[in-house]
Formats: C-alpha cells, structure tokens, sequence
C-alpha cells in the first residue's frame, strides 16, 4: 500500500481516500466522536487560534480505537501563526535539527535569517542551490530523539515551546486526555516528494498519554495500519489544519506518509494572514505575523507540509534509565553519600526525583 500510494507513474487511485472533510470514500468506516466540551472555555480555545470545541468536527475509525480525527478546528487566519513558529522560531538553537548532523553550529544558528533572502528572490532560470530553510527536514523539541539510539534521555532537553504546550494541552483536554504534559516534539518538513516510512512511536516510557499530530501547508495521503508492520493499513487525506490523536490501542499502531499531494483550493483561505484582533485577545499566544515573514511563509508552504507530532515522554513518578558516559560516571545523577542507603537523585528538566 505504501509503494501504491507513493508511485509516481501511473499515479495512484485517490477514491479510497478518506477525506473527513467531506466524508468522501469512507465506505461507513467514519464515525462521529464526542468532545469533551466543557474541558475547554471558548476563551482558551480563542488564545490558541482554535474555534470554541462545540464547533469542531471529531470523529473516529471503525476498528481503530483510540483514533481520533479532528478535521481543521483552526480559526480563520491563525494556522498563520503556527506556520510561522515552525518556520522561523522552532528551528533556531537551541533546538536540534538534521541540518545539525552535517554543519557546525555556527552554520546552523538562524536558518531563517540565512535563507529568507534567496525565498523572496525572485525565480530564475539559472537552478539556485536549496536555502537550509528548504534543506531542513526535521526539527526536534523538549526530550531531543535520538535517531540512532531511537531514544530520549534527561541529559539531552531544552524547554519546550510554552506557546505549543498550551495549544497541545486544550486539543488533548477536549479530547479526553486532562493534564497532557508535552514533554517532546518532532517536526517534519515535507517536500512534494518527501514521504514518511512505516513505523511505529514507541520510544517515550509512557504509551498511556496520547500521540497529537498538527498538519500545516500541503496535503498528505497518511496510511494507519496495525499492530503488525503487515497489517493492510486504511488510507486517509491530511489536510492543512488537520489534528490527530492516537491514543489507547491505536497509540501504537504502525502509520507512514507515502504522498504529499497539492493541497485543495481553501488551502489559502486557512493560510491568511492573522488578523491583529485575534492575535491581540488577553491572554493568547498568538501575535500578528509581519508582511514580510507572511511572504516567505507563504512562498514555502505553497509546495511543502509541515507536521509537528507532540509526546509526553514520562508518565507520572517516571525517571529515565541510568545512561553512564564511563565505568564511574553516571550522567545527570549522582548518589547521596550522608544516606544510611544508596540515594540516587536524577536531574531531570520537569523536576528531581528520588528513588
């Protein structure tokens, strides 16, 4: 299925799609999925650029429980915002990101800065070379992923984002799923011919709290199949504004993004400028987005997507596994040497814990 969907010629057959926007090829699988409303104040919602939660449209899968879809819940204007922070503010230090892997720090330091000159520029004949902004493929947030390892570990954090912090705790909240903690974050930036493999997220220490997925920009095809890697997955659109969770049996389910496919005409409609009133209401997070970095946000998106998939990574009384640099050193903990008993305290960027 994987291979179907991500084939160029002949292109796939799109009719057994989902589309929850409009219900499309769902062949009865769909189903609708009450909210939790009174998790979430109309006002709460409006300081994070999503619509009062009466008005979203949530559903679920037959046979996938857990799965929740909610279909663009996004004021008119304010995915703007959230472009814009996957854009510029997330990919600055000290965040981490693929680029990292292949340059100095130095080189690294404001990808933006370094790449919003060659975006406005206009199209030339002659072929340019990708600005990092094109080049940049993942970004990750809080716990940093260890690609190698498939792990995260306290000795390797930054603060996470307060402002999508907030958006991921109203979104789970109504959801369900009160007192999230979004503890990690990795965002993907796709190209129209990027793909996402098969797998499954399993790394954090604590499947019961949710999976939330953000999408931004251009359409995804995203495949959700089963417990087993072979297990024929169902196909659905992933259109800007979209959100998903996974939770429960479904939270580790394997899933992949075959296709990026040319997002439908509201696509500029959902990616207006922010309006200042609505960035400006007490207590939100949004704030206006300037002209200029509209006009490269906008130029980026018209051919790419970003996702931002959000964990919380330790369950409650949670510490992670002692990693050891050496045979005598024990990374972010040490043992208490006054107590009748070994004490072992481990630094930890949520707070110390003693076992």
């Amino acid at each position: 299925m994987f291979k179907f969907y991500k084939r160029r010629e002949p292109p796939p057959d799109l009719r057994e799609v989902i589309d929850f926007s409009s219900g499309a090829a769902s062949g009865g699988k769909i189903v609708p999925f009450k909210l939790d409303q009174a998790a979430v104040s109309d006002q709460e919602a409006a300081c994070v650029g999503l619509q009062p939660t009466r008005d979203w449209r949530a559903f679920g899968l037959q046979g996938y429980p857990g799965f929740i879809f909610i279909s663009n819940p996004f004021l008119r204007g304010s995915q703007a915002f959230w472009v814009r922070q996957c854009l510029k503010t997330y990919s600055q230090k000290p965040n981490v990101c693929n680029l990292d892997m292949h340059m100095s720090p130095s080189d690294t330091q404001d990808i933006w800065a370094r790449s919003v000159q060659a975006i406005r520029s206009p199209i030339s004949s002659k072929r340019q070379p990708k600005t990092l902004l094109e080049r940049l493929r993942w970004v990750t947030l809080g716990y940093h992923y260890n690609w190698d390892t498939k792990t995260y570990s306290s000795n390797s954090y930054t603060p996470f984002p307060a402002d999508l912090h907030m958006l991921s705790v109203r979104i789970t909240a109504a959801c369900g799923f009160p007192g999230f903690s979004s503890e990690a974050a990795i965002l993907n930036y796709y190209r129209s011919d990027s793909s996402l493999g098969i797998h499954v997220d399993e790394s954090e220490l604590d499947h019961s709290r949710p999976l939330l997925s953000l999408s931004f920009g251009q359409s995804a095809i995203f495949l959700l199949g089963g417990p087993q890697r072979q297990d024929p997955p169902t196909a659905m659109f992933m259109h800007s504004g979209d959100v998903m969770l996974m939770s429960g049996p479904s939270r580790l389910l394997y899933h992949a993004v075959p296709r990026i496919l040319p997002a439908p005409p509201q696509l500029a409609t959902c990616l207006e400028e922010l309006s200042c009133a609505l960035a400006l209401q007490v207590g939100s997070v949004l704030e206006p987005v300037s002209e200029e970095d509209w006009d490269v946000c906008s130029r980026y998106i018209q051919s790419s997507r970003v996702n931002m998939t959000v964990r919380q990574v330790l369950g409650p009384g949670q510490i992670f596994p002692l990693q050891t640099d050496d045979k005598h050193r024990m990374v972010g903990c040490h043992d208490d040497a006054n107590s009748g008993k070994r004490k072992r305290t481990c630094s930890d960027p949520v707070g110390t814990v003693d076992t």
